[in-house]
């Protein structure tokens, strides 16, 4: 028997042949890393993209444990819109084919909320919904936690992302402290580990390895003779290598405004960041880089220092740092959470010392490599997936992320795909939808009330 059979897993007999019905011969990666600690009953986090056969993980694992004769809500699964949680509850109910009686119930935002109440009155043994929905259920003491077994985070750092930390929190305070966890997520960013740190019991880490990626950044250095040619070679390694999201790295405030009019000048989506902004520039230039709304963020390191960004495409260094930890520090915004990362530093006869420092405390000999070739001038420079809008209310006016998902999505024209990352502050909110929807996102949310009031909103 092989021990990627799901045969050599303790699952039950129904369960197993139901999944050789369905055509499940052999289990994925995540699948035969993560089966065996959650049918254990362990807690788990899980590293692995869509598409890796996460959603049968966990699936099975609720599924094994259930007693479908204890008419309670045993598993609730959280994911961060209403197109995936329907994803999940649709695989759910395959896996689940040869279970009698099994009911599983989706409680989702966007969704008129009278039939989910009359469904809620018949009880379930499995809830799949999105936070914010999930929770107004909960408070109105219309979905009752105490008999849950298993909980699920789908997608965690989506849902973080979108903004759903608060009701993340409200749901699981509901929750019996003696459950079993199971998270799932792309990316491992810090907010994720502060996360599983403090809703999971000694959990086992698993991590799902793309089979072309070594996690590692490569390094390439390339000489020049002055700072118009410097301005020159960057423009043409912006143009091979920016991806959709790259950090330049200045040494001063003023270099970097430069570099930044420059390149925007270009045609480049550029977003500056430095000493001279004020709070509220700098706070949205860090929005909109984060959330995929500009490509290219010029920063010193000073400003570009506890970045929430996850991860980027390329790290360019306009300029050399002045030690080997400042260099280190810089390059380790790319090559993230299993992807593969690239950093070009430029350098002049000049930057002699630096070069002796960098090659002493990297353990590197630095080797010219050719640039590339001004063919590439023809290319146009990236634009950028998603365009921001700001909204003119905040928490200051009680207003979720689920408010502005809902008010987006009502009309269905926008799914809850095309909504990015959410941000809400004190008197005002930030959201980030596909760049190809933005004008009717804004009309949405100038058309729609939000909690029964007009809100103004602007693209930003």
């Amino acid at each position: 028997m092989s021990n990627n059979a799901f045969s050599s897993l303790p699952l039950p007999q129904a369960l197993l042949s139901n999944l050789d019905d369905l055509g499940y011969s052999a289990m994925t990666a995540v699948q035969a890393q993560a089966l065996p600690p959650i049918l254990a009953g362990q807690d788990v986090i899980a590293q692995a993209k869509t598409g890796s056969g996460k959603t049968a993980t966990f699936g099975l694992g609720i599924l094994a444990q259930l007693d479908v004769k204890y008419y309670r809500v045993q598993s609730l699964v959280l994911c961060p819109t209403r197109e995936l949680a329907d994803q999940v509850s649709a695989e759910l109910r395959k896996l689940a084919r040869s279970i009698h009686n099994i009911k599983i119930l989706t409680l989702c935002g966007g969704a008129p909320i009278r039939p989910q109440i009359a469904s809620l009155e018949h009880g379930a043994h499995i809830i799949v919904g999105t936070p914010g929905r999930v929770m107004d259920h909960l408070d109105q003491g219309r979905l009752n936690l105490d008999d849950l077994r298993c909980l699920v985070l789908d997608e965690a750092d989506r849902m973080l992302d979108m903004g759903f930390q608060t009701e993340l929190d409200s749901v699981i305070a509901k929750a019996p402290l003696k459950r079993q966890t199971l998270l799932f997520s792309a990316t491992y960013p810090d907010s994720i580990a502060a996360l599983s740190a403090r809703l999971l019991n000694k959990p086992v880490h698993i991590k799902v390895e793309e089979q072309h990626d070594n996690s590692s950044i490569e390094q390439k250095f390339f000489q020049v003779s002055d700072n118009h040619a410097r301005m020159a070679a960057l423009r043409l390694l912006l143009l091979q290598y920016q991806g959709q999201s790259s950090i330049v790295f200045c040494t001063t405030k003023r270099e970097t405004q430069e570099v930044a009019d420059l390149l925007t000048s270009y045609g480049f989506s550029v977003l500056a960041l430095h000493g001279d902004l004020d709070q509220k520039e700098r706070d949205q230039a860090l929005v909109k880089f984060a959330n995929g709304s500009a490509c290219v963020l010029v920063a010193t390191d000073v400003a570009a220092r506890g970045l929430d960004i996850s991860s980027v495409d390329a790290v360019f260094n306009y300029q050399l740092a002045h030690d080997a930890d400042t260099h280190t520090h810089r390059i380790g915004r790319t090559g993230r959470a299993g992807q593969q990362g690239v950093a070009l530093s430029l350098y002049a006869d000049s930057d002699a010392l630096r070069m002796i420092a960098l090659e002493e405390g990297l353990g590197l000999k630095i080797e010219a490599q050719p640039l590339p070739d001004a063919a590439v001038l023809q290319t146009k420079p990236t634009k950028p997936k998603m365009a921001t809008l700001q909204l003119d209310s905040g928490k200051k006016n009680k207003l979720r992320p689920g408010d502005i998902v809902g008010a987006l999505t009502a009309s269905k024209q926008i799914s809850g795909d095309d909504v990015g990352k959410i941000q809400v502050h004190d008197i005002w909110s930030f959201v980030a939808v596909k760049r190809s929807a933005a004008g009717l996102a804004l009309q949405m949310l100038q058309d729609n009330k939000i909690k029964g009031k007009a809100v103004r909103a602007r693209v930003l």
